[in-house]
């Protein structure tokens, strides 16, 4: 199957743009929209989502992931494989967070150029052929080395918010550890308990918890955690003790 990660939104012609070449290049291959808004512009951030969500896909999967405020510019554009998963998109750190906390992976750098090849939306034109062609077992792996960026000093996990999903619950980039359990998590001076799910709190109330990609998320009781609680993304959380 083929995933797709973008900023794109859900309106708009480029989903059906993209998702047209895929169904064109590779039919019969299942293309799911993962994620549509992605934070805009910021791959960084990206790379932590991407990260959660494709650990639940099994080896053979081809994620398409266009986050890419540098189009046309000068990041390269790539092939990772990790743990068995292959990611299609720029290199400008949207990949990262998956090289690093996958047991293997290796980089190769796209070099094939279509015959039209849009300045600004390499998603269709440079991307998808690429993500179809592996989908479809036809991709020269083998013709393309590329060392992959360097990671050091890109952190495992992000503590802070990345992402609010439709509820206005906050996602952050940090992996659920047990070591969390029984703290309160500190966001904008704010100290907020840890419970389960929503409805062990009152109505009104914060609370973390580990989600659904088992990463840390904040969320209100019948409310939106970023209207209730003035988050925003970028903020920062910490733990104390109970």
């Amino acid at each position: 199957m083929i995933l797709l990660f973008t900023d794109f939104g859900a309106e708009g012609p480029y989903l059906g743009q993209m998702e047209a070449v895929l169904r064109r290049e590779a039919p019969g291959v299942p293309v799911i929209n993962l994620l549509s808004d992605a934070p805009t512009g910021d791959p960084r951030r990206g790379a932590y989502l991407l990260a959660a969500l494709s650990r639940y896909f099994p080896e053979g999967s081809v994620f398409l992931g266009v986050v890419d405020p540098g189009v046309g510019g000068e990041r390269a554009p790539v092939v990772l494989q990790a743990d068995g998963r292959w990611f299609v998109g720029p290199d400008n750190g949207l990949f990262n967070t998956v090289a690093l906390q996958a047991g293997d992976g290796e980089w190769r750098r796209i070099d094939w150029r279509p015959e039209r090849l849009s300045m600004s939306f390499h998603g269709r034109d440079l991307f998808a052929p690429i993500a179809a062609r592996i989908a479809r077992g036809d991709w020269a792996w083998e013709n393309t080395p590329y060392p992959g960026p360097d990671g050091a000093g890109w952190p495992l996990d992000l503590p802070e918010i990345v992402y609010f999903d439709h509820y206005g619950n906050a996602i952050t980039g940090l992996r659920h550890r047990a070591d969390l359990d029984g703290l309160d998590l500190w966001v904008d001076g704010k100290r907020i308990p840890q419970a389960g799910t929503f409805c062990e709190v009152p109505q009104g109330a914060a609370l973390w918890y580990r989600n659904s990609m088992d990463l840390v998320e904040i969320a209100v009781n019948r409310g939106r955690a970023d209207r209730v609680l003035g988050l925003a993304v970028g903020a920062g959380v910490a733990f104390s003790k109970a």
